[in-house]
């Protein structure tokens, strides 16, 4: 009888504090745990009985990468509860600042995280002596997600331009005229990268998955749909938790979240991809083919060629958004606060962001709920976990180990943002 166990304390290349514990034993999987170890961060319990007005820079503060996601979020919830409907403008102002974010952190994934995996570098650092105009690409592609999200957002991490109703202040025509020659440069950057990365060698690795994801009737999902799968699950956000439970599982401070009674599920630019491939321009759907990927990707190794045509398509969308808008000096329509129950959901980086909150007739908020996309992620990440290392246990223990941690890499998680939530139970 034979026992070993691949142990990884902590995780490099991702943004946050895990580990990774896999038991092995007469050559069979026997346990493996994605463990999220970080302090729960408690953020719901802080905005309870706070202002309405404040949910969206309290969540910002959730995540230093992607604070859109969580602005956003909150934002469309009050909205929701308060029965408003925003202006065209600062409709696509919203799309524009969110399309920022989108670049900024699929760049930092793809050249800062997860490069280095499949070209057999350690770090960035390494990988930058050989590739290094590479390296330098995707920096910049990065800086022109965080000057999109400075202009628009006020700044670049936790922005402070976001309010309930709209903004406080909306950019001016020259100002955002100003981002297109940048643009302009990341559409090519940004198809060059697809291409790149589409060179890599993938393992064969293609479970069968549930994706979820928001769908829009007209456009790739950002902001606003109805929550789909490639499985049926086809809901408004509103009955996101009569079809979605979390649970908690000892070795995470992270809830875990699976769909009820079928189980887990797969969020993030894999879903998006597979359930909205049609609504992606005509250049990115033809790069899609040229690189042989198709209309549906199921391999979550081939993650990074999806994160880079999104790049591609938040450029290009960032430079229509510009082109299409009528400015307007209305940055912020009137409504009236009341009592009731809001939800919000929007396509973060890593997938969907689902918020829901409790208001009374003041305006302060009775009950919060967020669950980030890495945590709906979690039980996902742990089956590929059990499955990729069962389908390669003869590998030599340090090549399995590099890639099962990649296994982990595969989703960009964010394991900051999911230690959120906690629930407590005290007997005396």
């Amino acid at each position: 009888m034979t026992t070993k166990t691949i142990k990884v304390d902590y995780l490099a290349r991702v943004e946050g504090e895990g580990a990774m514990y896999v038991k092995i034993k007469n050559n069979q999987v026997k346990q493996v745990k994605l463990k999220i170890f970080e302090p729960p961060r408690f953020f719901e319990a802080f905005l309870r009985g706070r202002k309405y007005s404040e949910a969206p820079d309290i969540t910002a503060r959730i995540c230093g990468i992607c604070p859109i996601a969580y602005m956003m979020g909150a934002v469309h919830a009050m909205e929701d509860c308060f029965g408003v409907e925003v202006t065209d403008a600062i409709r696509a102002m919203r799309r524009l600042i969110y399309c920022g974010e989108w670049m900024e952190s699929h760049s930092l994934h793809i050249f800062m995280l997860h490069a280095p995996d499949f070209l057999g570098y350690d770090s960035v650092v390494e990988m930058a002596k050989d590739y290094p105009d590479i390296v330098q690409r995707g920096l910049r592609l990065k800086k022109i997600g965080n000057r999109i999200m400075s202009l628009v957002g006020g700044r670049e991490v936790h922005p402070i331009n976001v309010r309930v109703g709209g903004f406080y202040k909306m950019p001016t025509k020259q100002e955002l005229q100003s981002l297109v020659p940048d643009l302009q440069w990341a559409v090519e950057a940004a198809e060059s990268t697809a291409r790149w990365v589409a060179g890599f060698t993938f393992p064969e690795f293609e479970p069968d998955y549930e994706f979820v994801a928001l769908q829009h009737p007209h456009e790739y999902p950002i902001n606003e749909g109805r929550l789909v799968s490639n499985k049926g699950l086809n809901i408004p956000i509103h009955e996101f938790y009569d079809r979605i439970a979390e649970i908690h599982k000892p070795h995470s401070t992270a809830l875990h979240s699976t769909i009820k009674e079928r189980g887990n599920y797969f969020v993030g630019p894999l879903a998006r991809y597979n359930l909205n491939f049609d609504k992606l321009t005509p250049r990115v759907q033809g790069i899609a083919h040229d690189i042989g990927l198709g209309e549906f990707c199921g391999n979550p190794f081939q993650s990074i060629i999806i994160r880079s045509l999104e790049v591609l398509y938040a450029a290009q969308e960032a430079l229509r958004i510009i082109a299409n808008q009528e400015i307007s000096s209305q940055a912020v329509i009137k409504y009236t606060v009341k009592s009731g129950t809001g939800h919000g959901c929007t396509e973060a980086p890593r997938g969907i962001c689902y918020h829901r909150y409790q208001l009374d007739e003041q305006g302060d908020i009775l009950d919060a709920k967020i669950v980030p996309p890495t945590s709906q992620n979690q039980s996902t990440i742990e089956k590929d976990l059990w499955k990729f290392v069962e389908e390669h246990i003869d590998l030599p223990d340090e090549q399995l180990r590099q890639q099962s941690e990649q296994v982990i890499r595969n989703y960009d998680p964010c394991i900051s943002c999911s230690t959120h939530f906690l629930k407590l139970d005290v007997e005396r």
